[in-house]
């Protein structure tokens, strides 16, 4: 079945030990949908600006990914400027410019709207609802936030867990929303809030898994050359979500395939900057990779 994101796409500009990317295409909604792609069609509504390089489209629409909800504003794309520096599931950010993004307002055309599996990427909550509000009738809708927002909207986030199915968050996040710093009592609490599923990331120590009542943790892919991890978040939660899709059925068997495969897919990503791994990642060494992780959890 195919998807739809909601999201950023931006340039990034970003320093690592293993060097530096300027005006690179980042953004929340662009790995993710490069990474759902991996196993559906994809859906990818968002905005840039009149200097947003016509290559990029291209590369997106050659990956199979519908751009018609991709609006062009006038003005400049999203820009952000980070680094990471010894503790690399950290960035500090430099610079920040929202462009046009700070006015974005997402309209949802007829054929995204009618995809049973709508994913809303990290973009404040007033406008996820706006989102919501357009796709009642999906079969799985799925947010991400940020700290930003749970410090600033506490209620507004919260207000959302009860109309949405499911959650993709950090383990900061996690802690920081229910005030609880045992990852598996937080997970179970947000289930509480309204949603049937929570999915949280622990970068390199992997995922905790949260539905019906059952929990599992899975560890991280074993990865040794790690060279930007950017996007790394976003890239997991559209390799879960491309293989629930893909699947068409979502419950916590599924589920937890679906974030076995989205941490196996985040690895490709931090191996080169931007999308430049991502973008040359075939299924083939997906499943090869997930073979390889699957034997790792085998004793």
């Amino acid at each position: 079945m195919p998807l739809t994101v909601v999201g950023s796409i931006a340039l990034d500009s970003v320093t690592t030990p293993a060097g530096k990317a300027e005006n690179a295409l980042g953004g929340s909604a662009t790995y993710f949908s490069m990474a759902s792609s991996l196993f559906t069609k994809v859906h990818i509504v968002g905005v840039v600006g009149r200097d947003f390089p016509q290559e990029h489209v291209d590369m997106l629409v050659k990956r199979g990914i519908d751009t018609n909800d991709l609006q062009v504003a006038k003005g400049e794309t999203f820009r952000w400027t980070g680094s990471y520096d010894g503790d690399m599931s950290v960035a500090e950010t430099h610079d920040t410019q929202l462009n046009v993004f700070a006015e974005f307002n997402p309209q949802i055309s007829e054929a995204s709207k009618a995809n049973d599996f709508q994913f809303l990427a990290n973009i404040h909550p007033t406008v996820q609802r706006g989102v919501l509000q357009q796709v009642r009738h999906a079969k799985l809708t799925f947010m991400d936030t940020m700290n930003l927002w749970i410090n600033t909207e506490p209620e507004e986030v919260k207000a959302l867990l009860g109309e949405v199915m499911g959650i993709v968050l950090n383990d900061m996040e996690a802690k920081m929303l229910t005030g609880e710093n045992n990852l598996v009592v937080a997970g179970k609490k947000i289930l509480e809030m309204g949603p049937k599923m929570a999915v949280i990331k622990k970068g390199e120590h992997g995922a905790t898994v949260v539905m019906d009542g059952q929990v599992v943790n899975l560890p991280a892919y074993p990865l040794h050359n790690l060279v930007d991890p950017t996007g790394a978040g976003d890239s997991f939660a559209g390799g879960m979500m491309g293989y629930l899709a893909s699947h068409g059925e979502v419950n916590f068997e599924s589920l937890r395939r679906g974030v076995a495969h989205g941490i196996v897919v985040a690895t490709f990503t931090c191996e080169a900057f931007s999308l430049d791994r991502l973008k040359v990642t075939t299924l083939e060494q997906v499943e090869e990779r997930l073979a390889e992780y699957r034997n790792m959890l085998d004793f």
